[in-house]
């Protein structure tokens, strides 16, 4: 059994929207949820589902209609004030006038952290995600794999407890989405960071999280979480075992209403 304590804690989520001519539209119903600390949760489901929405409801971007959360037995909005989350975007989203380094370090500023930290944080998150070497390149000098990596160094450097990812390597090739996964896992585990990761691809939920929680659309709604319960450290081998492809039929089985 898993005792890591209760990190997330999602209790019966609701997010209705109102279209401009006056519809009510529901992105997201009835949602519980408990994610603990330090696991790697992925959301799944196809466009429409609101897996994005309900990222954004832990992030204290959106607040829900319906129900409750509370992070580390706080509010969404504490824990954003504590800057207990770090996140990376579908896009990296850099200044092409910074350099990796600044960019990395941008946060940092508008937190007010003394320079020397500032720079000794961007240096060890740039070691972290393998770019030391391209910490004064801007960012069109980098590949979009390298780019995401910034991003994730940016997002680290803050020192957050909770990584929260919607769909960073949904825009990258095959082989660099590959790369970044087992790079993103070795990050993982040298950080503890609990991790909530949006995708709409069953591989690659199977292969990352310790659990994946399958979203079904119309409206969204939590149709099943799936244990992962794969051996770790995992590489690519794992992909063409058994195991692995009994694991993505049985995701690709939990949708409901797709």
């Amino acid at each position: 059994m898993d005792e890591r304590a209760e990190e997330i804690m999602l209790d019966n989520i609701g997010m209705t929207y109102k279209t401009n001519d006056g519809r009510d539209v529901t992105a997201l119903t009835s949602v519980t949820l408990n994610i603990r600390k330090g696991e790697f949760i992925s959301l799944l489901g196809p466009s429409g589902c609101g897996k994005t929405t309900l990222l954004r409801i832990i992030a204290d971007l959106l607040t829900p209609t319906q129900g409750s959360i509370t992070v580390g037995g706080e509010t969404p909005r504490q824990a954003r004030l504590k800057q207990r989350y770090g996140i990376v975007f579908q896009s990296a989203v850099l200044y092409d006038w910074r350099t990796v380094r600044k960019n990395v370090m941008l946060p940092l500023e508008i937190m007010h952290v003394p320079k020397p930290e500032r720079l000794e944080r961007a240096d060890k998150m740039l070691e972290l995600v393998g770019l030391s070497d391209f910490a004064n390149h801007y960012p069109q000098q980098l590949s979009g794999g390298m780019q995401q990596r910034v991003g994730i160094a940016r997002a680290l450097a803050i020192r957050p407890e909770i990584l929260l990812m919607d769909e960073p390597f949904s825009a990258l090739d095959e082989f660099t989405r590959e790369k970044l996964h087992d790079d993103l896992l070795r990050i993982w585990r040298k950080t503890n960071k609990t991790v909530v990761f949006v995708t709409h691809n069953i591989s690659e939920a199977v292969y990352l999280s310790d659990r994946v929680c399958v979203l079904s659309p119309h409206p969204g709604r939590l149709s099943a979480v799936v244990d992962i319960d794969l051996p770790r450290p995992r590489t690519a081998k794992l992909k063409s075992t058994p195991e692995f492809t009994a694991l993505v039929a049985k995701v690709r089985g939990s949708f409901e209403g797709v």
